[in-house]
């Protein structure tokens, strides 16, 4: 994979590489590497993340399977008494206005209508690739909901799968520096080896 020389590499950390084969990109947002990877001409690209960039010129990457953008996961954060779980939406919400998240998600606060200690759930479902930065941004809010706690992708499914009743919901916009590019403008820039 041949790269091309960067302006101000360190404007590239957290932004993705993308190989088409007979090319290279550099410079896309992970919802823009969706775009190619919902395009059947261009779905078989690797991807790789752009975890630091050096004043050189030099990229750390990281190879990220494709599997990772197909897929989503979350926090959820359960309580056995609703009043309680209500205080975690609201908190969690409150602090995502104050400190937007790194990327798109949705919050839920939800009913699983089953007995016990995670009866009510505050519900927090994001894109699969950004589980590193969401970690380091509730780490960073200093957030404590719950009487416990589970995450992954394997409970975004078992979530998505119950017989739940959402109390409230709310979409979280993220605080990303970067602007995302409309689905036509990547697509018609692929050819372009910086992206920005």
């Amino acid at each position: 994979m041949k790269l091309p020389t960067l302006q101000q590499p360190d404007r590239f950390e957290g932004l993705y590489i993308y190989d088409f084969g007979e090319w290279t990109a550099v410079g896309y947002t992970a919802e823009e590497i969706e775009v190619l990877l919902e395009d059947p001409r261009y779905r078989g690209g690797k991807v790789y993340k752009i975890h630091h960039a050096r004043p050189d010129g030099t990229l750390e990457i990281k190879g990220v399977p494709l599997e990772r953008f197909l897929l989503e996961s979350g926090m959820f954060f359960f309580r056995r008494q609703r009043e309680d779980a209500t205080g975690d939406f609201a908190e969690l919400k409150r602090l995502a206005e104050q400190l937007p998240p790194p990327g798109r998600a949705y919050l839920h606060l939800a009913d699983t209508q089953t007995e016990g200690a995670g009866r009510y759930v505050t519900a927090l479902i994001y894109p699969a690739e950004y589980e590193e930065e969401m970690g380091r941004w509730l780490l960073e809010l200093d957030y404590r909901g719950g009487d416990w706690v589970e995450g992954g992708p394997s409970c975004v499914s078992n979530y998505q799968e119950l017989d739940k009743l959402v109390l409230e919901r709310q979409q979280l916009w993220s605080r990303s520096t970067v602007a995302t590019r409309s689905p036509e403008e990547v697509l018609a820039n692929v050819r372009q080896v910086v992206q920005r």
